[in-house]
């Protein structure tokens, strides 16, 4: 048997609840539920059991003190034909420490080095035929949002269930504090 794993940062509820609160405004946007509101630290892929077990050891061996996170700005992916909404964070020291412990703990146990740069940031919604425009005029609306700043003292490893005609199903298979 094999996972669909990913490393991620849980959000508090305060701010989840506050990014729900910006859900609007874009037709054609499939807007995620509070259980798929997250930050990705490491897409993983699938592994096999053995791998993911070789995994959780690395994850568990990082050492990264915890750190403040805020979330802030807003934008897309896909330029001209825009298929996610994202809210950005500030990508700070901690972050970007932990974000590279978790692409060597993936390098470690034999997998691919990531082709893309980090880019922080908790997917909002996939749009599906949004109207440039709207994409537009959302990015421009929360251009200058800012989430209070709230601390990450842990991590965890997430499985991703795929299901046709609903959101993923995501469940923490292993948390990790952070300290050093």
């Amino acid at each position: 048997m094999s996972l669909r794993l990913f490393a991620a940062l849980a959000l508090p509820d305060a701010v989840a609840e506050l990014l729900l609160a910006l859900q609007k405004g874009v037709p054609g946007a499939n807007w995620r539920p509070r259980t798929n509101l997250h930050l990705t630290l490491r897409f993983f892929g699938e592994l096999t059991e053995p791998a993911a077990d070789d995994l959780d050891a690395e994850l568990g061996a990082i050492g990264v003190s915890p750190f403040d996170l805020q979330l802030r700005g807003a934008g897309s992916f896909g330029g001209g034909d825009p298929h996610a909404l994202w809210i950005g964070a500030r990508a700070g020291e901690g972050l970007q420490q932990l974000a590279a412990a978790c692409e060597r703990a993936a390098r470690r146990v034999g997998l691919r080095p990531e082709s893309r740069k980090f880019a922080p940031h908790v997917t909002l919604a996939y749009l599906s035929g949004a109207a440039l425009d709207r994409v537009q005029a959302f990015e421009a609306r929360l251009g200058l949002f800012e989430a209070p700043p709230f601390r990450v003292e842990h991590f965890g490893l997430y499985s991703s269930f795929t299901r046709k005609s609903a959101p993923s199903l995501y469940r923490c298979e292993a948390e990790y504090a952070l300290s050093v």
